[in-house]
């Protein structure tokens, strides 16, 4: 049996095959990356930072991001920060983590390493072996605050130590802190390569961010438990994007729904390395994918794009649609793939299928609780169910649909209104590529429907036949009052659609 562990998921693999590297193909295997998890854990270990301690993390996507998760992982606890934030917002996630050292690459400006500075937090500078891509050392940064003052013994994470902290998006309030233990994460990366089917065959090309759950257990950590490889880029770059398919040759990669978007716009651009590519699937997660861009994806790259359900406090997958030749149903995120999901009303009764209430989650991948936060944790579970505050359905054959976030269901005079439902009627439009439905303030009516669409290449969107259109489709309550044609429409650090707050972004409110 597998421990449920980083390290023991990397240390059962075939020391020989590759593990983490570049495009090119250059990297560690297994048990380069498995001997490096221990010189980190020494390294920390001589710096006073063992289990249970929590180690920011402010590093650019590539080789080195993803090795460092799993190796400080093994042997203390890791915290993923963007590094596009600012000093106030270091300031506040250094602070709530209440960080034992930061990990920042050699030479960084990061506004963190002053924050750091400032705090007495100590500050390790990683240096990235330029002949192994993912190899790296640790020392500490010239003039840090020192570290603990005696060292402590390594010692490997167990089970049902902490592995991962991220932070909930924080739209609506002060962001809760979700810990993910070693159990939690590797059920998983073994949950999504089951519904893959991964096998050490397999490649990944991450286009992913790495401070974020979908890159490092939907990408990283789930190729990892099957002994499959990745090959990491710098970030998402559609521009790059068909160069790298040439040089890793991967089977797969996983993106969110505006980052295949986005590629299928330049796929006819690059037809020849469309061609060439040998892609056994595609993964789209952490938004729901319109029907027109999945048909589309498939058709393009000649394999099947299976859809998932993830969010940070299931350690990332949930739901996924099947491989064929299992149905696979477009607008549907798939069957459980590892935790049980269920429905549930208010009062907190389980509902029968074809009813809609608030998705429920519970299994070995659930997270047991945000820290320190009682009054979140009391409103989050229902008789061990975790609620997700996601509004769907599941049908006869155990296949869920999403009707949209309960947070952001729009209320109209008491109409409520599925976000979701008005983006899908408007990307049927053949002049609309995006599409992001979202409540502004209405001062008779509480909250009114307003869109924002992105243009088709080479079409020009009227928002007054958009309007008639949606008419046609929809009940007259549920069409936008106000569609705003976009060059692009504003998204999150991770790719997302932000529809929460977008009506003050575009300057509606």
């Amino acid at each position: 049996m597998v421990a449920d562990t980083v390290l023991g998921l990397i240390e059962a693999q075939d020391p020989d095959a590759p593990a983490i590297g570049d495009t090119a193909g250059r990297g560690l295997s297994y048990g380069d990356l498995a001997a490096l998890a221990h010189g980190t854990g020494a390294a920390l270990a001589a710096a006073g930072i063992g289990r249970g301690d929590r180690v920011a993390i402010v590093l650019p996507n590539g080789p080195a991001m993803a090795a460092c998760f799993p190796a400080i992982a093994a042997f203390a606890t890791t915290a993923p920060l963007n590094p596009a934030y600012k000093r106030d917002e270091f300031a506040f996630y250094l602070g709530d983590l209440d960080a034992r050292a930061l990990i920042v690459a050699a030479g960084s400006d990061s506004p963190a390493v002053a924050e750091a500075e400032d705090r007495g937090i100590p500050i390790l500078e990683l240096t990235e072996d330029p002949g192994m891509p993912g190899d790296f050392s640790l020392a500490a940064r010239a003039g840090s605050a020192a570290t603990a003052a005696r060292p402590v013994a390594p010692a490997p994470a167990g089970p049902e130590d902490v592995a991962l902290i991220l932070h909930t998006s924080g739209t609506t309030s002060r962001p809760k802190m979700v810990p993910l233990t070693h159990a939690n994460v590797t059920a998983s990366a073994r949950h999504i390569a089951a519904a893959l089917a991964l096998t050490p065959a397999d490649r990944c090309l991450n286009v992913m961010p790495l401070f974020h759950i979908h890159g490092l257990i939907g990408a990283v950590l789930s190729s990892l438990a099957a002994g499959a490889s990745i090959a990491c880029t710098p970030g998402f770059n559609a521009l790059k994007f068909f160069t790298w398919l040439g040089e890793a040759k991967p089977s797969w990669y996983t993106a969110v729904p505006t980052m295949h978007q986005a590629l299928l716009g330049r796929a006819a651009r690059n037809a020849d390395a469309v061609a060439a590519a040998k892609l056994r699937l595609i993964r789209s997660s952490s938004a729901s994918l319109p029907r027109p861009v999945l048909e589309e994806l498939e058709a393009t790259f000649g394999c099947p794009v299976i859809e998932s359900y993830g969010m940070t406090e299931a350690s990332h997958q949930m739901a996924s649609n099947p491989l064929p030749p299992r149905a696979r149903k477009p607008g549907s995120v798939g069957i459980a793939a590892g935790p049980e999901v269920a429905v549930m009303d208010e009062a907190g009764r389980i509902l029968p299928s074809g009813e809609t209430g608030e998705i429920v989650i519970r299994g070995p991948n659930v997270t047991a609780g945000y820290v320190a936060n009682p009054d979140a944790n009391a409103k989050a579970f229902t008789a061990g169910w975790f609620r997700t505050g996601d509004e769907g359905v599941i049908d006869g054959e155990g296949y869920l649909t999403l009707t949209g976030r309960l947070k952001e269901i729009i209320n109209r005079g008491g109409e409520k209104i599925a976000p979701k439902e008005v983006d899908d009627v408007l990307m049927d439009h053949p002049a609309v590529a995006q599409a992001v439905t979202f409540a502004v303030t209405h001062a008779a009516l509480g909250e009114d429907v307003a869109a924002a669409v992105v243009a088709a290449e080479g079409a020009e969107p009227d928002p007054a036949e958009l309007r008639r259109f949606c008419g046609e489709r929809l009940a007259a309550f549920k069409v936008p009052r106000e569609i705003l044609v976009l060059p692009e429409i504003p998204k999150g650090a991770t790719g997302k659609l932000q529809r929460i707050g977008l009506a003050k972004v575009l300057g509606l409110e």
